[in-house]
């Protein structure tokens, strides 16, 4: 398939996919149709201040639309009649019932890491396996941690082959915006070893000695990883400080110019003039990255609301085949959002 100007419709407009909506429109290979919605609030308001169309599941929401004063574009089925392809950010586990929708349409879908790796024929992070998801009909982007973890490790695996990686993830408790979320006074440990993100990282990287523990912390701004590699062969800390800068989408952070807490790199991004102070890259602590006993230690943030926005852009272009390498839809997809190799 090759498509000049993609027809893309956004089912869902909350922390993904408003950014991804937005971040469509940016692209001068896609058109963004429009985004769905399911009930009225501070989002749609949003959205018509973008001009962007709104699309409902039925007459009763779009009663309930117009009652407040919202313009509604149309049906969903009647977006999904004009899409190419569909982005599903609707809320986590809702993806299997939208799938048999967008399969009647026999439309192609891009799913969000909530979704079970069954529900399609790749997860996908774009500078590991681009190219593996070309054409098809169904891919899923993985979660904010799974992305994090696949772009580290698939650049330290460049550097020398891996024996095995060990993982503690300190995840924070809620997006800023919400409230009904904990913990609010607790360090909350999970139980599951390894956490359900170790397995996840294999469905992208293929076969790999991976273990994973987390933690939910009372902060809302990042997420954290503290990684442990061993590697078959020496490598040194300038190596994989090299391999970090070489990398699409991870930014070595320099501890020495204060930049040394998740909250200084979501202050940088603010003064970036980055909108709603996204970070797309992995933000790497230089001063972390050790080497001792022949064991890499390093830590790095993630901001779980911007993440993985590139790789949905990324993922349209691979499904439709707009572009045939992941070299170059990283480079508009990055170019595009403003997304830095480094500092």
């Amino acid at each position: 398939m090759s498509l000049m100007v993609a027809r893309v419709f956004v089912n869902g407009f909350g922390t993904i996919g408003k950014r991804v909506a937005i971040a469509v429109m940016k692209q001068g290979d896609m058109k963004l149709l429009g985004v769905g919605k399911r009930t009225p609030d501070f989002k749609t308001i949003i959205a018509e201040k973008l001009n962007i169309p709104i699309f409902v599941e039925n007459e009763e929401q779009e009663r309930k639309f117009e009652e407040l004063g919202f313009k509604i574009a149309g049906q969903v089925n009647e977006a999904l009649e004009e899409a190419d392809i569909v982005v599903d950010a609707s809320p986590e586990g809702m993806g299997e019932k939208n799938k048999a929708i967008y399969q009647q349409y026999n439309k192609r879908a891009i799913f969000q890491g909530g979704e079970k790796a069954s529900i399609a024929e790749v997860s996908f992070v774009a500078q590991v396996n681009y190219e593996k998801a070309l054409g098809k009909k169904y891919i899923r982007v993985v979660s904010c941690n799974t992305t994090a973890l696949a772009r580290v490790i698939h650049a330290l695996r460049n550097l020398a082959g891996i024996k095995r990686v060990r993982t503690l993830l300190i995840r924070r408790a809620a997006d800023p915006w919400e409230t009904k979320k904990g913990p609010i006074n607790a360090i909350v440990p999970t139980f599951q070893i390894p956490s359900h993100h170790a397995p996840d990282v294999k469905t992208v990287l293929g076969e790999l000695d991976i273990l994973s523990i987390a933690v939910v912390v009372p902060t809302t701004l990042m997420h954290l990883h503290v990684l442990n590699v061993e590697f078959e062969g020496n490598v040194s800390e300038e190596d994989v400080l090299n391999a970090m800068e070489e990398a699409p989408r991870i930014l070595v952070i320099p501890v020495d110019l204060e930049l040394d807490s998740t909250a200084s790199i979501i202050e940088f991004a603010r003064d970036l003039g980055r909108p709603r102070n996204d970070l797309y890259e992995v933000a790497v602590f230089d001063k972390s990255v050790k080497v001792a006993n022949g064991e890499l230690w390093m830590s790095y943030a993630v901001h779980q609301e911007a993440i993985v926005v590139p790789e949905n852009i990324d993922a349209i272009r691979s499904a439709l085949k707009l572009a045939i390498s992941a070299d170059e839809s990283i480079r508009k997809t990055d170019d595009s959002l403003g997304i830095l190799r480094r500092l």
